[in-house]
């Protein structure tokens, strides 16, 4: 039975995992205990902490710019970007549902270099981030109270709030927060792309696949594509499907339910601005910087256009819009990050239990226990000290990013493995979902291979422009 909360009741479910690299357990598929719960809106959670999370303000920005270009000539690639996403963090789902096992727990069963990447990984990545994330949270808030103190001030403010924050809530109240400042969003948005009264000709003829007349416009179109809600976050959406209690294959519907509304949210956000940038800034050719700083360009924009209220109301959106990615990285990254420690403190004391019985076949050495969907659903992940290290990672350390300025090695290995990250994704959810890891009838079917494998060589195609597009000589 499911409480009124969207919480399942998995008392007497047992561990669904199978063995770490091979076959999945018999009753892996999850049918004990699992019956299919009915898609209901009122379950709906995890799919709006990712959208919120993963529409970020650079996200807006390169949807404004796109707009700015090109009109309204690739809204259909703004959609696709959707549709894209929705496979990825689908199939994220299906696999944490559908095995009992996290994400993580997958990865390492295809070997020691998924472990490598993923620390190295969300180690830079996160150093970085956290420094672009409180500076991004900090910018409206200077916007809309120039007088109180400096941009970096604001930035770390709004770190130690998210700090506090993530650190005394659990999932509960954090998505609750989050549902609110997607709200605020939503209605910012909307109530713009309204304002600016798009050309809905245009825009439905923006639907057909037409490449711009432009230098790189295929590249431009992939990057608008592949930049549309999300990286890490997609990864982080199987443990935000588990935190809300969802741990077996009865929430399937519901889990693909609140994975299109993400979605949909999503391509909404993505779409106004996309129409404010085509009727803004492209009819009157008004250039905006790229980054966070091009937001604030636009609040100026639109007081002059339709006063200071409008503007004001904008920075309050660019402030939900910056500070749900903060709070949702803060959080979903450190419960991937404390389930990679679990799975490592495991796999040693299995190798050290393995050692002390010196057992006379290998065959009978224990493998460690599999990562489970189930303890990520207790709320543990959230109190114990990876989690809380990984949170202080992400804020503190940036903090002298905000005062020296950001170290041009590390940008370049940040731009580098961030743009490998999605790659990596997409071709390991491909891996692990056709293999026998998955239960047979939760592997994919060929409409999910052709998306996820369409993702991989786009991302892949990305991801080698972007290290191409690097300032390798400068950086020896």
């Amino acid at each position: 039975m499911a409480d009124t909360s969207g919480h399942a009741d998995t008392r007497g479910s047992g561990s669904t995992a199978g063995p770490p690299g091979g076959t999945a357990a018999p009753g892996s598929s999850g049918k004990e205990g699992s019956a299919p719960r009915k898609s209901s809106w009122k379950y709906i959670g995890p799919g709006i902490v990712v959208a919120a999370t993963g529409v970020g303000a650079g996200d807006l920005v390169a949807t404004l710019i796109a707009g700015s270009n090109f009109g309204y000539t690739l809204l259909w690639a703004a959609v696709i970007g959707c549709l894209v996403k929705i496979s990825l963090a689908e199939a994220a789902g299906r696999w944490h549902l559908s095995t009992g096992r996290t994400l993580f727990d997958g990865w390492a069963s295809l070997g020691r270099w998924t472990s490598w990447f993923f620390v190295v990984y969300v180690v830079i990545w996160g150093f970085v981030y956290g420094a672009a994330a409180m500076s991004s949270s900090g910018l409206p808030l200077q916007a809309l109270f120039p007088d109180v103190m400096d941009l970096k001030w604001w930035a770390i403010l709004t770190g130690l709030v998210g700090l506090v924050f993530v650190w005394f809530n659990k999932y509960a109240v954090f998505e609750k927060v989050m549902t609110v400042l997607v709200g605020v969003m939503f209605v910012v948005t909307v109530y713009l792309a309204i304002r600016v009264t798009p050309h809905l000709g245009e825009a439905f003829a923006g639907l057909l696949p037409v490449l711009p007349d432009e230098k790189d416009s295929i590249l431009n179109t992939l990057g608008l594509i592949g930049g549309v809600g999300g990286t890490i976050t997609l990864a982080a959406y199987g443990y935000w499907v588990n935190a809300k209690g969802w741990t077996n294959t009865g929430w399937m519907k519901v889990m693909r339910l609140d994975n299109r509304v993400a979605y949909i949210t999503t391509g909404i956000f993505v779409v106004a601005m996309l129409f404010v940038g085509a009727e803004i800034l492209h009819s009157s050719n008004i250039a905006i910087a790229s980054g966070d700083k091009g937001l604030i360009q636009l609040g100026d924009i639109l007081e002059d256009e339709y006063g200071t209220a409008t503007a004001k109301f904008f920075l309050i959106g660019f402030f939900a819009t910056s500070f749900t990615s903060l709070i949702g990285v803060w959080h979903g990254v450190s419960l991937m990050f404390a389930d990679f420690v679990e799975r490592f403190r495991k796999d040693r004391a299995a190798a050290k239990t393995a050692n002390a019985d010196a057992p006379p076949h290998p065959a009978s050495t224990p493998a460690p226990t599999p990562a489970s969907g189930e303890e990520v659903a207790s709320g543990a992940h959230e109190k114990s000290w990876p989690f809380r290290a990984y949170l202080l990672w992400l804020t503190f350390p940036p903090m002298v990013l905000l005062f020296e300025g950001q170290p041009f090695r590390l940008i370049i290995l940040y731009g580098v493995l961030g743009a490998a990250f999605l790659p990596f994704l997409a071709l390991t959810l491909v891996w692990l979902l056709n293999s026998s890891r998955t239960p047979p009838e939760w592997r994919n079917g060929l409409l999910s291979n052709a998306l996820l494998t369409t993702a991989g060589l786009l991302f892949v195609v990305l991801c080698v422009k972007q290290i191409w597009d690097q300032p390798w000589a400068d950086f020896f």
